[in-house]
């Protein structure tokens, strides 16, 4: 994996260019990460092993407050099952890319022994339009179910859910694209979305840099990248001291299967109580 070389100032129209390289590459990235996935499910698994279990059923919808449009799915959300409704369990993954593997394991979630007996609203984000448009056509909830799904394509900073609105979100590689200065607001943000014992999964730079930039990333001509970071002490004072998040999990490990990249990982719970 060729590495990127520091810049010295933040380039400009960062978030402009993203979209732009990750709308031309999208077909080569989905392919380098169909192979390369294997860490990112490991920690999700553990997200959502985290998550708090189900509460008394009560009616419940889809998360209120957040911007953005383009939902799809199937099923009532408020349908009965037995005698009582089953509450909805609110997953966002911030940089979702085309939904594979991340956003479909979230929306397969009730299938597994963890999540049985729940209902999942997934609601899938990226910058990238053109990576938001082949989620939409290739990852979508059972036939059948009451799980949702919402896609929305954006700048992850424009998006806005009610407070206490969420059980989980999830941000891998994602994070990272954002300037500095941006990721302890956007961590803040995550902190009052979450429901209280809510959870977050997301992983960092371990460089403290405020800004790296790759002309060709994956060998694509069109593949411009643009990373950040505080590095790891930093970026945990943040998750705990700006943010008011508890580390559950912290650990700096390889990127997946042989590349040569490290990334902290982080899991987090907001607090059961404002007082806790």
């Amino acid at each position: 994996m060729e590495l990127p070389t520091p810049e010295t100032s933040v380039p400009e129209n960062i978030k402009e260019r993203l979209a732009a390289s990750y709308d031309a590459i999208a077909a080569s990235y989905n392919a380098w990460t169909a192979q390369h996935s294997g860490l990112r499910l490991h920690y999700v698994d553990k997200l959502l092993q985290l998550l708090p279990p189900l509460p008394s059923p009560v009616n419940d919808s889809a998360p209120s407050g957040r911007s953005g449009s383009g939902g799809s799915g199937s099923g009532d959300p408020t349908a009965a099952s037995d005698s009582a409704p089953v509450p909805m369990t609110h997953l966002v993954e911030l940089g979702c890319g085309a939904g594979v593997p991340v956003t479909r394991a979230l929306l397969e979630f009730p299938d597994t022994p963890a999540g049985r007996g729940r209902r999942v609203h997934v609601t899938a984000n990226d910058l990238s339009a053109t990576q938001v448009a082949l989620g939409r056509e290739g990852v979508r909830p059972r036939a059948g179910s009451h799980d949702q799904i919402e896609w929305v394509a954006g700048d992850m900073m424009d998006l806005s859910f009610a407070a206490g609105s969420l059980d989980a979100v999830v941000a891998l590689y994602s994070v990272i694209h954002l300037p500095r200065e941006e990721q302890g607001v956007l961590l803040e943000r995550v902190a009052r979305w979450l429901k209280p014992g809510g959870i977050v999964l997301a992983n960092f730079s371990v460089e403290d840099t405020p800004g790296e930039v790759m002309d060709r990333w994956l060998g694509e001509e069109k593949g411009w990248m643009f990373w950040s970071g505080f590095g790891v002490d930093k970026t945990l004072e943040v998750v705990t001291r700006k943010a008011g998040l508890e580390v559950v999990l912290s650990e700096v490990s390889k990127n997946e299967d042989g590349v040569d990249a490290e990334f902290l990982w982080v899991i987090a719970r907001a607090p059961e109580s404002p007082d806790s």
